[in-house]
């Protein structure tokens, strides 16, 4: 059943990748955009659950087993015969926003191809990113998936019965794992397994998948609502708690005592090559792990010096380390009783940041916003987190707060997190991304870490000029994130490329930075689950932030703020090189 049901979605896929014969007389621009057309709609019913993040409502009740041999071998062909289509194409005589799509559009095709050379697949579950995680989200109401209409709450029960082909095939792969010696360190495995026996409930009532069910619209009518009901009630008991319980007794009886106790790709087999790949992926440079390593720890000096800067101007007595421990622990950087003073403390900080920001943009989005606190069932694993809107702006685009004691919620750190997660970090760059109609799909929808993470890191500097940072120890709380990211680019390579272990890890950042050892832990194996991703932060702020200082040295007093800002995000994601071409263009055209 499992096989048929991937067969089946991709039947309809890849029917249209064969090469057609292009019309002479159709310009290169015209035959370019048609094949973007092409590929993206195919690629919403290849990768259903990015069509309904994306707004895309038409293949709700879809999911694909993207972690299946079949599923793969068919999406290496469909990247194939993209790549090979747009490449047969003569680019001479094209616009330049018609060429950074082609280069972008190659880039996306070579790179996916090369991602599938290495077996992640056999690692198909983590604590941080994972379809055991995602679903309950989903499942949740409070996530990407709707549940306005009868036919969208049944759309999810048709989505959910793929769940049982997704969870034998998830295993499958993780003994192929063990087998091949692509297995999770141990330390991983031991965070997973709470988070699946969440998903076991005894009362149905209980489970996340039920609360669409309190939710039913009156209008639904008493038969529609109680044959929902039942549905999603058989749904929870015949599909989500048994698959759930299967992955648990696997990872915990099975998994667990196989898992490694090494904590870097590099103990794996092709983990080394697999690391640079991630690098690649991640920074969207050529940047090798050593030179990583050394920008990080001269960014780790540096802000270390502005960090004693502030230490001094509030007149603290005590080395760093005690100062850190000030910030951690004295009552005034608590105030907080309940997740609702959290949440209004956000909003707050919007309000206050509102009329700054019409001096530093010309050009905002119309996309909503919205602050919402965690879900619990995922909250003491989460981080504060966007969640990109709808295309067509009936979903908002949402900053999640985790919140597990609102009195244990530390205030240093608020405003420069509001302004990398929500405005104008991620809100603002996905959503006039999003909102460019002049772009071709494929790019309105891309993401790049670097750019994406850079362009967040580096809305965290604006607060200064906005006079949100006039509180010192919200400055330092900047300078806390600044630093953090530095420290990711010095853990990540040391864990992934020289052999750094977990524990070692955590003390460096300990050391460092003002952060917990259980804060410090969950960021280390974040970073052990995902290789390469924190490095795109840092990597990315410091190219933008070097390209404004460019530009003000180059233009002087021709400078216009707003305009950067423009230049750098009208156009969405971008390769660090592509985007420092562009900028290049826009700084000839204003000298």
């Amino acid at each position: 059943m499992k096989k048929v049901l991937v067969a089946l979605s991709l039947c309809s896929v890849f029917v249209a990748c064969s090469n057609k014969p292009q019309t002479a007389a159709v310009p290169a621009g015209k035959q370019l955009a048609q094949i973007y057309d092409e590929y993206w709609e195919q690629r919403m019913q290849l990768f259903p659950l990015e069509a309904t993040a994306s707004g895309d409502n038409r293949y709700n009740d879809r999911m694909t087993i993207t972690i299946g041999q079949d599923f793969i071998d068919s999406a290496k062909r469909f990247y194939g015969g993209y790549l090979g289509r747009v490449q047969a194409i003569d680019t001479t005589g094209l616009s330049e926003n018609d060429m950074i799509s082609y280069r972008l559009f190659v880039y996306e095709m070579q790179m996916d191809l090369e991602g599938y050379k290495y077996p992640v697949q056999n690692m198909p579950i983590n604590q941080f990113w994972s379809l055991t995680l995602d679903l309950p989200l989903l499942g949740s109401g409070k996530g990407n998936q709707p549940f306005k209409t009868v036919k969208d709450y049944n759309n999810f029960l048709k989505r959910l019965a793929v769940f049982p082909a997704w969870t034998d095939t998830a295993i499958a792969n993780m003994r192929k794992g063990i087998h091949t010696g692509w297995v999770l360190p141990r330390t991983l495995v031991v965070k997973i397994l709470p988070q699946l026996k969440a998903m076991v409930v005894k009362n149905d009532t209980e489970s996340i998948f039920y609360a669409p069910v309190k939710a039913i619209p009156d209008s639904f009518g008493t038969a529609n609502k109680q044959q929902l009901t039942t549905a999603y009630t058989r749904a929870i008991d015949s599909i989500v708690i048994p698959n759930y319980k299967k992955l648990y007794d696997f990872m915990e009886q099975e998994y667990l005592p196989k898992a490694r106790n090494t904590s870097g790709m590099s103990a794996l087999p092709g983990g080394t090559e697999y690391y640079k790949y991630c690098i690649r992926y991640w920074t969207t440079t050529n940047l090798s792990a050593d030179s990583i390593y050394h920008i990080g720890l001269n960014e780790v000096a540096r802000l270390e010096g502005e960090m004693n800067k502030v230490k001094e101007q509030v007149g603290f007595k005590g080395d760093m380390k005690a100062f850190f421990e000030y910030l951690n622990k004295d009552k005034q950087f608590f105030p907080f009783a309940t997740a609702q003073d959290v949440i209004d403390s956000f909003w707050h900080i919007k309000a206050q940041e509102e009329p700054q920001l019409k001096k530093l943009f010309s050009h905002v989005p119309k996309s909503p916003f919205t602050i919402r606190q965690t879900e619990a069932f995922r909250a003491a694993s989460a981080s504060a987190e966007y969640n990109q809107p709808s295309e067509d702006g009936t979903r908002p685009g949402i900053f999640y707060v985790p919140v597990l004691d609102a009195k244990k919620f530390n205030a240093v750190g608020m405003v420069t997190l509001f302004l990398h997660e929500a405005i104008p970090g991620h809100h603002y760059q996905i959503s006039i991304q999003q909102e460019n109609k002049d772009l071709p799909k494929f790019r309105r929808f891309l993401w790049y870490g670097a750019y994406g993470e850079g362009w967040a890191l580096y809305s965290e500097t604006l607060g200064k000029e906005m006079g949100m940072y006039d509180n010192p120890y919200q400055y330092f709380g900047h300078l806390s994130d600044a630093i953090h990211r530095a420290i990711r680019l010095v853990v990540d390579v040391s864990i992934h490329d020289k052999g750094m272990t977990r524990e070692d890890a955590i003390a460096y950042m300990v050391a460092h930075e003002r952060i917990t050892v259980p804060e410090a832990t969950a960021e280390i194996e974040r970073y052990m689950a995902i290789p390469g991703q924190a490095l795109s932060y840092k990597i990315g702020q410091m190219t933008i932030s070097a390209e404004r200082k460019k530009y003000e040295n180059q233009l002087q007093g021709k400078f216009n703020i707003a305009d950067f800002h423009n230049q750098v995000l009208k156009d969405g994601c971008l390769p660090l090189d592509v985007l420092k071409e562009k900028l290049a263009v826009w700084g000839g055209s204003s000298k």
